[in-house]
């Protein structure tokens, strides 16, 4: 098996590094080797919140090379237009449709960016656009877009569905746990 390449990426809260624990979880279910790192700076205060991920046999490095990410998943639009340029031209492009200003927009020193959609046609790669702060509302939390994003990526993962589905359970607190199975499964529906 190739290295694959993961980027994920968001804003402080939107639960970034839960679903990199619950890709990691699903692929070391594999026998696979992974590694990964982040970056979250200024979370706390809604800043962003990039992870790299690396999954294959034997996997030396966490860093992605830069364009040669083969999936990305942007919890908020903008933050996946930042980061678009990871990928590759092959790659997936996965991202939610739900904004979060950013603190200059939130304190009136910039405007958020209304043509995200044009800068993302800008990018070769495939595009899947996922709702999964909406899914997420409706599995009963808009805290759970995070297991709706991995449930889209799981969809093109050539991993057992009990591999995700045990991951999840691992990853997640028990009093959240039946809210993020269904946003999961939301998830897996959209992602195809």
């Amino acid at each position: 098996m190739n290295t694959i390449n993961f980027l994920l990426c968001g804003v402080g809260g939107q639960g970034v590094l839960l679903a990199s624990t619950i890709l990691a979880k699903a692929a070391l279910r594999q026998g696979l080797d992974v590694k990964g790192g982040e970056v979250h700076g200024m979370a706390q205060r809604g800043g962003a919140v990039v992870s790299h991920m690396r999954i294959g046999e034997k996997v030396y490095s966490p860093l992605v090379p830069l364009g040669q990410c083969d999936f990305l998943l942007g919890f908020e639009p903008l933050e996946a237009v930042r980061n678009a340029h990871w990928v590759r031209p092959s790659g997936l492009l996965l991202y939610n449709t739900y904004r979060v200003n950013p603190s200059t927009v939130a304190a009136g020193l910039a405007e958020y960016p209304e043509d995200l959609e044009a800068r993302m046609g800008e990018f070769p790669c495939r595009k899947l656009v996922v709702p999964a702060s909406e899914l997420a509302r409706q599995a009963g939390d808009i805290r759970a877009a995070n297991a709706v994003m991995a449930g889209a990526l799981s969809r093109h993962l050539d991993f057992p569905l009990e591999a995700w589905e045990t991951a999840v359970e691992e990853s997640v607190p028990p009093k959240v746990l039946e809210i993020n199975r269904t946003a999961f499964r939301l998830g897996r529906e959209a992602g195809g």
